[in-house]
């Protein structure tokens, strides 16, 4: 079996759900795209752990609406894929033999950084499905080595996925102006990651919060950045990151969304 996918995307605000637009179409001929993965282990930014790592175990998945505000329509959707108990299970042992302390949860559903991305790239919820929890307060070198223990599960056909935001400051949105252009700052460092994510530069985006221009402002708590260094940790030496979608909403809402794959 050939390698599986690997990636990372930015979720943004519930709402791309129910949106139909250039994003939601770059995410859904992705994973048109991509070969087809026996299953998915996705890291989300709004599952937070202090000390183990949970793995979701249960066998059909529900959603959680963790948000509030939005649309009624929202708060309807579903996305019941089946989960996968023994994979859950593999990804345990394999997190354990790294040193790293991990469990099942054998009751906790998808949250929203899990359930609007896998619902937009693979309508059909057809693919078993399991969420690892994102250890809080973890250095970018940490979180990297828990995607290094989870590549093995690549070679099984099973497709990682990162789930949260480049660039993610709540208190600098400009809510109503959804295709405003990027505040430069945003762009700054957008611009900076991303070509570093194109140079396979691990060392420097390790380093981000020293180096790049206006990372605490781009990212003034780490959990959203954080699931893009468990999928670097996941890839291949030779592995490059290329464009799935890049782009900005209400001014400084980073969408930018990778795969991780070998130069052609």
């Amino acid at each position: 079996m050939s390698r599986a996918p690997l990636a990372f995307v930015s979720h943004g605000a519930p709402t791309v759900a129910l949106e139909n637009d250039a994003y939601h179409a770059a995410l859904r001929a992705f994973g048109a795209s991509a070969p087809a993965p026996r299953a998915i282990a996705v890291v989300s930014a709004h599952w937070l752990t202090h000390g183990a790592v949970a793995v979701t175990g249960a066998r059909r998945h529900r959603v959680i609406h963790d948000f509030a505000g939005f649309p009624a329509e929202l708060y309807r959707l579903d996305y019941a894929a089946p989960g996968d108990p023994a994979l859950a299970e593999e990804a345990v042992r394999l997190l354990a033999a790294a040193g790293l302390p991990a469990g099942v949860d054998p009751d906790r559903g998808l949250d929203h950084g899990a359930w609007v991305p896998l619902r937009i790239a693979w309508p059909a919820a057809i693919v078993p499905v399991v969420q690892l929890s994102l250890p809080a307060d973890e250095e970018p070198a940490a979180l990297h080595s828990l995607g290094r223990a989870l590549a093995p599960l690549r070679e099984r056909g099973v497709l990682i996925l990162g789930s949260g935001g480049l660039v993610h400051n709540l208190g600098q949105l400009r809510w109503g102006e959804k295709d405003r252009a990027p505040d430069p700052w945003a762009a700054a460092f957008d611009a900076w990651m991303a070509a570093r994510l194109a140079a396979g530069d691990v060392e420097a985006l390790l380093r981000y919060r020293e180096r790049a221009p206006h990372a605490v402002r781009a990212a003034p708590t780490t959990e959203h950045l954080d699931p893009l260094f468990v999928a670097l940790g996941a890839a291949a030496p030779a592995e490059r990151a290329a464009t799935i979608f890049e782009g900005f909403r209400y001014g400084s809402l980073g969408m930018r969304s990778i795969e991780l794959r070998e130069a052609a």
